[in-house]
């Protein structure tokens, strides 16, 4: 009987361990992404941020009529070098919080589980408000792993919470 548990233990926290490691390479990817864009956009200090993005838009093949190149290129338009700075800091930033948390869970650190939950809260005001005003397969999706993250690292820290207070008794 003892050994059954203890093998459902290691299976238990072998599975832990696994989603924990895909929640670190989701944050870790978020952090690249917006580490590639800052880079991107201190590539466009100095130079016609506006030329450059048109040609983007043209080369990806995007409608530059539609939501997000349009969003794109009145930001090319509009930005100075100084703001492209700011921009790329705060892409900079971002990415090491990101890295950060992606460390943490990588190594299963409790700090980093608490960090996941409060920081996935914070998104899911607005991922709801997404997915009321424009409702799409990809919205929900996103709320939806957005949600399931928050519940595993929840369900983690309360796990963990109720081991300790059992070995204190």
């Amino acid at each position: 009987m003892t050994d059954e548990l203890t093998s459902e233990e290691a299976r238990d926290a072998a599975e832990h361990a696994f989603g924990l490691r895909v929640i670190a390479v989701m944050e870790a990817t978020k952090g690249l992404v917006v580490l590639l864009a800052g880079s991107g956009l201190l590539m466009l200090v100095g130079r016609d941020a506006q030329a450059l993005a048109e040609q983007l838009v043209d080369r990806v093949g995007l409608d530059p009529e539609s939501r997000f190149p349009r969003i794109f290129l009145e930001f090319a338009t509009n930005v100075s070098p100084r703001g492209l700075r700011l921009w790329a800091t705060g892409a900079l930033a971002y990415s090491l919080v990101r890295f950060a948390e992606a460390y943490g869970l990588w190594h299963a650190r409790r700090w980093a589980e608490w960090f996941g939950v409060a920081s996935g809260l914070v998104y899911v005001p607005f991922e709801v408000i997404a997915v009321a005003r424009r409702p799409s397969v990809e919205r929900l999706v996103v709320l939806v792993v957005t949600l399931a993250v928050i519940l595993f690292l929840a369900l983690r820290l309360q796990h963990g919470s109720s081991k300790r207070r059992a070995a204190r008794s």
